[in-house]
């Protein structure tokens, strides 16, 4: 739906004021416990958070893509590993049952979602498919009135977390490629279903990720999404609008570094003056803000263009391929900006610089994005000559 301009607002600087008042002060305990603390993740079922991107029928806000991304960019500007927190559920773990879930469906699982009782992942990477979710090796095979899930799935955010996988598998062995795959619902609780440990990373701490095993999981035939072998449509459909979304978040965090730059910039003197009198120091300030406003106005003309209708899969691959690679450098020239300072832990600079390199890898890296755009250009161009 789309919002009045009030009502927007009024959400937007509620959201603003939760990260301001609440996440922000936590950063540093959340990096060091890799936990987000539990009273934060109620206060953010309390604001809705959870279910931003599901229908009001079924519980959430229904927020537009413009709307969705105007908070995106408001959870950036914390550590990543609050929005990580209910980021399945807004994002790649609930979508593919808002876009081509059945209606009985979405009545028993989203309402759940939407609340944050129930935690969503979406289960695509393998260790040997990632990119190419074509060459994904876990198969569904049908048994009756159910089909039986064998493979194992890698990287799986909130995986541990999770009560519902979204799981893509392939249900014609036979059938090369993405053609031959399937998504379905899959319960945590079915048998068969081992969650591996959370892996030690770069940074991010306090979002987990996991494998996930899956050995003989008996799925009812009816958690199935979308018909049989469309489920690298669907995947591809969700990524869509997630590409998006973590545009938003990573522009978020290059808005939260640039005020942290110029900030300090001001108050560090160097040769009697404030460093930001420095025009090498100000070049950084200045390539910052400019990449970064480009970022966000990309953003917000891909999502008003998906909310008309279009469709945006090049400008969704254009706008994470920019803002994510716009975001890393940003953080490369924060810890510059505060040289010594910005390489030790206590002004956090160096944990957003671990933190953001991740925006250009999920959701599709860089060079996936690149391929996509480029794919689509050849694409036009054909059907331009028609």
């Amino acid at each position: 739906m789309a919002f009045d301009a009030e009502i927007r607002q009024a959400l937007i600087e509620q959201v603003r004021r939760f990260v301001s008042e609440k996440c922000i002060p936590l950063e540093g305990q959340v990096a060091e416990k890799d936990e987000v603390p539990q009273e934060i993740v109620d206060e953010m079922k309390q604001l809705g958070l959870f279910g931003l991107a599901v229908p009001e029928q079924y519980g959430g806000l229904g927020l537009d893509m413009e709307t969705e991304c105007l908070v995106a960019f408001e959870l950036g500007r914390t550590s990543p590993a609050f929005r990580s927190v209910a980021g399945t559920n807004i994002g790649i773990g609930s979508q593919a049952l808002v876009l081509f879930g059945t209606d009985e469906q979405k009545e028993k699982w989203l309402p759940g979602i939407a609340a944050g009782d129930l935690i969503s992942s979406f289960a695509l990477t393998e260790p040997e498919a990632g990119s190419d979710a074509g060459s994904l090796r876990t198969k569904a095979i049908r048994d009756g009135d159910h089909y039986v899930v064998n493979g194992a799935k890698r990287y799986i955010t909130n995986a541990n977390k999770a009560d519902l996988f979204t799981v893509m598998a392939r249900t014609d062995p036979d059938t090369p490629g993405a053609k031959g795959v399937s998504a379905f619902i899959v319960d945590r609780n079915t048998p068969g279903i081992t969650v591996g440990k959370p892996e030690s990373k770069m940074g991010q701490q306090g979002a987990h990720a996991c494998d996930v095993i899956f050995e003989d999981v008996r799925v009812p035939a009816e958690n199935m999404v979308g018909k049989e072998g469309e489920g690298f449509k669907v995947a591809m459909s969700v990524l869509d609008k997630g590409r998006l979304h973590i545009s938003a978040v990573a522009t978020g965090a290059s808005e939260r570094l640039i005020k942290e730059m110029v900030n300090y910039a001001m108050e560090r003197e160097q040769f009697g003056q404030p460093i930001a009198q420095h025009q090498l120091i100000q070049a950084m300030m200045a390539d910052s803000q400019a990449e970064t406003y480009a970022a966000r106005a990309m953003i917000l003309d891909a999502a008003r263009r998906r909310d008309a209708g279009e469709n945006v899969t090049m400008l969704a691959s254009s706008t994470k391929l920019f803002a994510c690679e716009a975001t890393g450098r940003v953080a490369d020239r924060a810890v510059q900006v505060f040289g010594g300072a910005g390489y030790i832990t206590d002004y956090g600079i160096e944990r957003f610089y671990r933190d953001v390199r991740l925006f250009r890898l999920y959701e599709g890296t860089s060079q996936i994005q690149q391929i996509v755009i480029a794919r689509e250009l050849m694409r036009a161009a054909k059907a331009d000559q028609l």
